[in-house]
Formats: structure tokens, C-alpha cells, sequence
């Protein structure tokens, strides 16, 4: 990362967004599957030379991550850390969900096919897009503080 780092300085103008993958779970929905995650993200805490920027895991997230994270004082909602490279407040500003949100919605466009056969548009049928919009919400809401 730090490499990375040092190429992009000259150019960059804002805040980074340093995307960590982990180990990929395929939406596993337990709590133990985001343990290795988390972990990873106390490990990085750890780190005193890692670059500045924004921290967002992927690989073994699930809707267990964001309470994980906050147990260890590892996430961050509301505010900006100028200088994160030294800070140990709030490391982690993103989730990745990937194959998890996959999985919750996916189950709304089946129940959506089945109903109305496997050529089904969510956008024809509301009451199917507004599921599939509250599973989302309730996975991301409490990353985007909704």
C-alpha cells in the first residue's frame, strides 16, 4: 500500500479510498464468517505505517461487520480523520457487502420470478422493488447512518 502510496502522491488531490480484500465468504450470513475481517481490520490498526486515506474492507463481510467493527472502536460514520495514518479512531469508513447483498436481494428477485416467471422486470412489479429496496437499506443503512 505504501508503494502504491508513494506512485499516486504527485497526483492526488483528495482523500483515497484504500479497498482491503479479504478472504471471500461467497455471502455467508453468520457472525463467524466476518470474524476473519475484522481481525484483518485489527491487524491493519496495528499497522504504523500504513498510508492515508480511507479504509473499506471487502472479502467476509456480512451484516455482522459493522457491530464487530464498532466493538473494537475500528468504524467511522460521522467524521473526518485528516491524517488517518496515526490515528487508531475509526479506521474502517466502508463496507463491501458483494456476494452477501447479492444473496439478500437475490432472494426477492426469485421469490419476484417464481411469482411471475424468469423474464420478470423488478422494475414492473413496486411491491418487489420496494422489498428489495428495504433489504438494502437495512444492510447499508447503518454504514451510511440511515
Amino acid at each position: 500500500m505504501n508503494e502504491m502510496f508513494s506512485i499516486m502522491t504527485p497526483n492526488l488531490q483528495c482523500f483515497n479510498l484504500w479497498q482491503l480484500d479479504g478472504r471471500p465468504m461467497s455471502g455467508d450470513i453468520g457472525r463467524g464468517a466476518t470474524k476473519e475481517t475484522i481481525a484483518f481490520a485489527i491487524e491493519l490498526a496495528k499497522a504504523k505505517n500504513r498510508p492515508p486515506g480511507f479504509l473499506q474492507l471487502a472479502g467476509g463481510t456480512n451484516a455482522h461487520t459493522i457491530d464487530g467493527l464498532r466493538k473494537k472502536g475500528l468504524f467511522q460514520t460521522t467524521s473526518i480523520v485528516v491524517d488517518s495514518s496515526n490515528s487508531p479512531d475509526a479506521l474502517i469508513g466502508g463496507i463491501a457487502y458483494g456476494g452477501y447483498a447479492r444473496k439478500i436481494v437475490g432472494r426477492v428477485l426469485r421469490s419476484m420470478q417464481s411469482e411471475y416467471g424468469g423474464a420478470a422486470r423488478i422494475e414492473d412489479h413496486p411491491q418487489h422493488l420496494l422489498m428489495a429496496l428495504k433489504e438494502a437499506l437495512a444492510l447499508v443503512g447503518p454504514v451510511k447512518c440511515l
